[in-house]
């Protein structure tokens, strides 16, 4: 027990994460952790459920004289993002993530550290086994398959929990709180399209447009980055009205919730229009290099001749999915008029994806208001039905509205300027967090979510930094004794 980490302090919290380190959770197989989380409950004689998709609540009754207090729900989610580098064996199905100290971090050795989530859950596992920390009565939500779909929080029954204050302890920024969060939802479009025989004497080229930043379709939207399906578009929409280009293949994105960075079309070229086109491209590329210097100094478009290909597509199609590609919103729709700096609404043109005789749309849209969400996605899906194709929205998940005048968030702001002695920065994000799924189906939660800091999360270069933990063990249980009676 805590053989690398139990020296530091708070002892037990570190105790308590590197036994966690040893159980594997992956997303969707949380079967190992979820026992352990239960024999712990069961070792300490305290109350737990589970529900059928696996989320787990363990209630501890108040310490004396604390009886009167509110109810406060603690929450985490139990699995991990599973990353290694290609050089390191491991199977995060059996094996333990090997914890290590460099520099006043804590780091895995080749994987990801799963301190996000597993340092809130240590947090949860230190309150409820000690006899000597005052509080009110208090019920800890630990939630399956965040990462990869909120599924424990979109699943979360009505009446399992009965506290109406909730601390969320995944966020990865020690000093900022967190009181609200972007809803999501995805709308995809589809072109059918029919395959024209290439012409032989037209020359191919390939345009590839790489070297962007990319990022995460909300934590950067709003760093103004090149998204490369939008750009190579504007070389194609001209090229086609200047040129009567054929489109032969298109590729651009990948993920849903990021920023393309790559993306390349092949086209045919009638030879009376070489010279013309690739004069075009070569300034097209020049000028967007200008344009772009700043945001994306790396961003590199590319235009050679390639082997002919075996098709075009149909001139109808063509022409309704580039102008699709154009008219598409992309980036920032609105800004919060409450919190400074923080996007209220976006959408992102994520991918575009070319099947043997359909070519598939991928976009998204965040906001922190359900109405703006709907409303930029139903802004998003018209450009597709203008265009002929057919668009749908995915099921989405809500926002969590921030509110400026929340109790909790007044308690924790007090809490962390007395024993800190600076004020903490209040803040919502552009991305999605449990809070706004647990917030629509527990109506009147009042909510805030705070950490330690975490770099890196979602890769092996995941670290948790040390001097943080203490801070966040404080802070929690400073907010505990000051939670107002009933």
């Amino acid at each position: 027990m805590g053989k690398v980490l139990g020296h530091l302090e708070p002892k037990r919290v570190w105790e308590i994460f590197e036994e966690i380190c040893q159980v594997p959770r992956p997303s969707k197989k949380e079967h190992k952790i979820a026992k352990y989380i239960l024999d712990f409950a069961s070792k300490h004689n305290l109350e737990s459920s589970q529900d059928r998709t696996g989320n787990i609540v363990i209630r501890k009754k108040a310490t004396k004289g604390k009886d009167n207090l509110k109810t406060v729900v603690l929450q985490s989610h139990i699995d991990m993002v599973c990353e290694k580098n290609s050089d390191v064996e491991h199977n995060f199905n059996t094996d333990p993530i090997r914890p290590r100290i460099d520099n006043g971090w804590v780091k895995a050795t080749g994987t990801t550290l799963g301190a996000d989530d597993g340092i809130g859950m240590a947090v949860q596992l230190a309150l409820l086994e000690s006899d000597s920390i005052e509080h009110g009565p208090v019920e800890c939500l630990f939630t399956v398959d965040e990462e990869t779909g909120l599924t424990g929080a979109f699943s979360l029954e009505k009446g399992l929990l009965e506290g109406r204050i909730l601390l969320n302890l995944d966020s990865e920024d020690e000093g900022e709180l967190f009181i609200g969060c972007a809803g999501g939802i995805d709308t995809l479009a589809t072109f059918k399209y029919k395959k024209d025989v290439y012409d032989p004497n037209n020359k191919p080229y390939k345009i590839f447009v790489s070297g962007l930043k990319g990022g995460h379709s909300g934590d950067d939207i709003d760093k103004h980055r090149g998204n490369a399906n939008k750009i190579l578009n504007r070389i194609l929409w001209d090229c086609e009205r200047m040129f009567e280009i054929r489109l032969s293949q298109i590729d651009g994105g990948n993920l849903r919730n990021a920023i393309p960075r790559e993306a390349f079309a092949v086209v045919a070229v009638p030879s009376r229009y070489l010279k013309g086109f690739e004069e075009l491209v070569n300034n097209f590329i020049d000028e967007l290099k200008l344009e772009y210097k700043n945001n994306e100094p790396d961003l590199k478009i590319t235009l050679n001749q390639v082997e002919k290909p075996g098709f075009v597509i149909d001139p109808e199609t063509q022409n309704n999915l580039l102008n699709a590609l154009y008219a598409c919103p992309h980036g920032i729709m609105a800004m919060s008029p409450d919190i400074p700096d923080l996007v209220e609404t976006s959408t992102n043109l994520a991918s575009v994806k070319m099947g043997t005789n359909e070519i598939i749309v991928s976009t998204s849209q965040r906001s922190s208001y359900e109405s703006s969400k709907k409303d930029i996605a139903n802004m998003v899906a018209s450009v597709f039905h203008l265009a002929n194709a057919k668009a749908r929205h995915g099921n989405g998940y809500p926002g969590w509205i921030p509110d400026l005048n929340s109790q909790i968030l007044k308690i924790t702001k007090n809490a962390y300027k007395n024993m800190f002695n600076k004020e903490p920065k209040v803040l919502a994000i552009h991305a999605g967090l449990e809070c706004g799924i647990i917030g629509e189906k527990y109506p009147g939660m009042d909510m805030i979510s705070f950490g330690p800091t975490i770099k890196n999360a979602h890769s092996p270069n995941e670290k948790l930094k040390i001097d943080t933990v203490p801070k966040f063990w404080d802070l929690t249980l400073e907010v505990l004794k000051n939670i107002p009676e009933k």
